[in-house]
């Protein structure tokens, strides 16, 4: 009877094990549901690049007003007084209200150590309202800034500028034919090192990176003096550079 047990229990596993070899993944063949994994690894790949440079359109300038008083009302009430002359500023001198948009408010305490009371003492409230402002005359750049620091005196706070295109379509298209025209001048010359012939594209893959030029300011500090001469930006150039990952057959 114990023979007969184990005779059956023998069996079973060997019978489990040819199961599980028919049922195992298609390592054997390269396939798994139709893709065949060593098609990918075949054939000649390389990376284009091409990069064009273009002239700034768009300048963008963040900025806004940072007001401290004794009080929340009393600190916010300066601080939207004071932004709406900015904001004024900007709009009189070219710029649409819609390319004006808040990025930043907030309102903290302010608080010093009392060494006497060995605690945190609140002495004031600071309101900070930080916005961009879209400016599309690149060449008024430098007098909206002025103009904005003006209108908002001691409490306008100038962040950065940034440079950039406001449709970069064509310079995308020339980059792309300059990274596709690489790929082809690199398959094509390790497939002369092979000693192979380069067949047609079978995988393209589009990498894409703006470099926009960003200007880092210094806090702005009005002065009653005689009026300066403007604020001098310059745009500059920027680069659009197009990266492709091309898979070629070889024939």
């Amino acid at each position: 009877m114990k023979k007969s047990w184990l005779l059956a229990v023998g069996l079973a596993l060997v019978l489990a094990i040819v199961g599980l070899a028919g049922c195992s993944p298609a390592s054997t063949t390269g396939e798994i549901k139709g893709i065949n994994i060593s098609s990918q690894q075949e054939g000649i790949w390389v990376t284009g690049q091409g990069k064009v440079t273009a002239v700034p359109d768009i300048a963008t300038l963040r900025l806004g007003i940072e007001a401290q008083e004794a009080s929340v009302a009393e600190a916010q009430s300066k601080a939207t007084e004071a932004m709406d002359r900015v904001e004024t500023a900007l709009t009189k001198n070219g710029v649409a209200k819609k390319d004006i948009q808040t990025q930043y408010f907030s309102i903290r305490r302010v608080t010093k150590w009392d060494r006497v009371k060995e605690e945190e003492e609140v002495v004031g409230y600071r309101v900070t309202n930080m916005v961009t402002a879209k400016i599309r005359d690149v060449e008024k750049a430098g007098i909206i800034i002025d103009a904005v620091a003006e209108a908002g005196g001691d409490l306008t706070r100038i962040d950065s500028i940034q440079f950039s295109v406001d449709d970069p379509s064509d310079y995308y298209e020339e980059a792309r034919e300059k990274a596709m025209a690489d790929a082809y001048a690199k398959a094509k010359h390790l497939a002369s090192l092979a000693v192979v012939s380069l067949g047609k594209p079978t995988y393209i893959s589009e990498g894409t990176q703006v470099i926009y030029p960003r200007v880092v300011m210094e806090e702005v500090v009005v002065r009653e003096a005689a009026a300066p001469a403007p604020t001098p930006i310059s745009p500059g150039e920027m680069e659009i550079p197009v990266n492709l990952q091309v898979g070629y057959a070889i024939r």
